[in-house]
């Protein structure tokens, strides 16, 4: 196991964020080596600039949280994220789509966007809270098929964070792939995280990182 700084992506998501935060948590990021920093798209320029000449990485959030936008609306706002300076995109799927059975609309949602960004990494998030266990495995299923280069939880705005369930169910539908897993919400203590990286998470969207390296407890999210 690599050291568990490495599998997080360092989240600051809260639609009451002022720029001091993101400044903070770049600054946090910086000290404590996390893999990246993820913020909303209109504080990506500001997160370059932080973490200019450092190795952290721009995770920029796309459809977020509800993906239920237009495609065209998502692969906008990944363009200018990309422009702006992120390394790594992660979109939130339609999941009205998925649910009423469109799934041609449903995967052109995904792949339109890893279309723009083909060696970038791009992680799409399913809001397993919302999905029961077939559609967790009909959505990584076609996400993986589209491109997508992690499946990931959850936004951690929805009724319910990762769960080992759903990361099982996730992992059956991507073993025989290269696409890897993103754990996120409600993950606020090392036990936790170290639960599922042991499961094969690859990486760890964590607001209460700093305590999670630590070996305390966190209390918030997102």
């Amino acid at each position: 196991m690599k050291p568990i700084q490495k599998y997080i992506d360092h989240t600051l998501l809260k639609p009451t964020a002022t720029k001091q935060d993101i400044k903070l948590l770049c600054q946090e990021a910086k000290e404590h080596h996390f893999f990246s920093v993820c913020v909303n798209s209109s504080y990506i320029k500001l997160a370059k600039k932080e973490l200019q000449k450092s190795e952290v990485k721009i995770c920029g959030v796309v459809g977020f949280p509800l993906g239920a936008m237009s495609s065209e609306s998502k692969l906008f706002e990944a363009q200018s994220a990309l422009s702006d300076g992120a390394d790594e995109i992660d979109m939130v799927m339609n999941i009205g789509l998925l649910k009423s059975h469109d799934y041609d609309a449903f995967a052109e949602d995904i792949r339109a966007i890893k279309k723009i960004m083909p060696n970038k990494v791009l992680k799409v998030i399913l809001e397993t809270c919302y999905l029961d266990d077939d559609e967790i495995i009909k959505a990584s299923s076609i996400a993986i098929e589209c491109g997508a280069d992690f499946i990931k939880t959850s936004t951690g705005f929805g009724t319910e964070g990762a769960t080992v369930k759903n990361i099982r169910l996730m992992k059956y539908a991507a073993h025989k792939s290269n696409t890897k897993l993103k754990a996120s919400g409600g993950i606020r203590n090392y036990n936790i995280a170290k639960e599922f990286i042991d499961l094969g998470v690859d990486r760890l969207g964590l607001s209460s990182s700093i305590a999670i390296v630590d070996g305390s407890t966190g209390t918030s999210d997102y």
